[in-house]
């Protein structure tokens, strides 16, 4: 048995030394439980009583931080567990002008808030937990749709900038009320940072923009991760956020883990992929993937994961044998 709790494995793998083992740390989507906050606390607390990983990332439905702007979602039985939004709260452009800043103690921010008190009572002396915290960008998405956003910030970027200064405020309020129940970090995602969806120029002006000024205001926390999420992703942009952890799809897109490393003076996250072995493989393949990620980066600064979510169906054999991969 070892000695580490997981909060001191995490803060020996930020220091850059060697612990025991390489932290590990899987996270999904909890559909259906994630409509409250009882509900997901419970699920989250579960899945983390089952396979005792080093942090807790909570995962919420991503319309939890849009939903008090009036957006509706629906599930349909997504495999990642994520949730249909039905007709966009932007249909206008001078719709974007029309958002207010939210209150983050009511409302579904408050529920959140609630499920996270509930996570951290029952982990929080032994487990670091971290709140998802998505991209005013990314929000953005979800009010007005994929298509549209892209549309509107290029035809009408002033309307999408007081959209996107709105939305950062909102965030700000809520970053500081995580910071008074005793959260150890959030879990930054980023969407947009991929070469065929915006220009660097564009990621700059209507992505990292508002990005660091989220990040600086969670700088007292000390388990920042940061997610660049899908592929032919601008790593360069956003190796320089102030993030303690890196995360992205590297079996998919550049760099690799070993590459990162040149790069990012932090911890880089990864090494699984949540389809082809974390779905679809088997124990064996998961072990192998998961030993591999450790030689490339001799096992320091590297947290064990997926890309992005596992998949609500991967079996537990397999999340099991990701667990039990750094044992050895």
């Amino acid at each position: 048995m070892s000695n580490y709790t997981h909060r001191e494995r995490m803060e020996k793998c930020l220091a850059g030394e060697s612990a025991d083992r390489p932290p590990v740390a899987l996270w999904r989507h909890f559909p259906v439980d994630d409509q409250k906050p009882d509900s997901l606390a419970a699920a989250i607390s579960n899945f983390q009583n089952i396979y005792d990983f080093d942090f807790i990332k909570v995962t919420p439905t991503s319309s939890y931080c849009i939903k008090d702007w009036g957006v509706k979602d629906v599930w349909r039985g997504d495999p990642e567990g994520t949730r249909d939004y039905e007709q966009p709260v932007i249909k206008e452009v001078d719709d974007w002008k029309k958002l207010n800043i939210l209150n983050p103690r009511s409302g579904k921010l408050g529920e959140m808030l609630e499920c996270l008190r509930l996570i951290i009572k029952g982990h929080a002396k032994t487990t670091p937990v971290i709140q998802t915290i998505f991209s005013p960008l990314s929000q953005a998405k979800n009010l007005v749709g994929k298509e549209q956003l892209l549309y509107h910030l290029r035809a009408y970027p002033e309307a999408v900038k007081t959209g996107l200064e709105i939305i950062t405020q909102t965030t700000l309020a809520f970053v500081e009320e995580l910071r008074k129940i005793g959260v150890d970090g959030i879990f930054y995602a980023v969407q947009h940072a991929q070469y065929h969806i915006l220009s660097p120029e564009e990621f700059n002006t209507f992505g990292s923009y508002y990005d660091m000024q989220i990040l600086e205001s969670a700088k007292s926390f000390w388990l920042n991760v940061g997610h660049i999420h899908g592929e032919n992703i601008m790593f360069e942009q956003v190796v320089n956020y102030p993030v303690h952890i890196l995360n992205w799809h590297d079996r998919q897109t550049s760099p690799s883990l070993g590459e990162a490393q040149k790069q990012f003076d932090g911890v880089v996250c990864g090494g699984l992929r949540q389809w082809d072995t974390m779905l679809l493989g088997t124990p064996d393949a998961v072990i192998r993937e998961a030993r591999d990620a450790i030689d490339q980066t001799a096992g320091k600064r590297f947290v064990l994961g997926t890309g992005c979510v596992i998949p609500i169906t991967a079996p537990h054999g397999n999340i099991l044998a990701a667990r039990r991969a750094v044992e050895s």
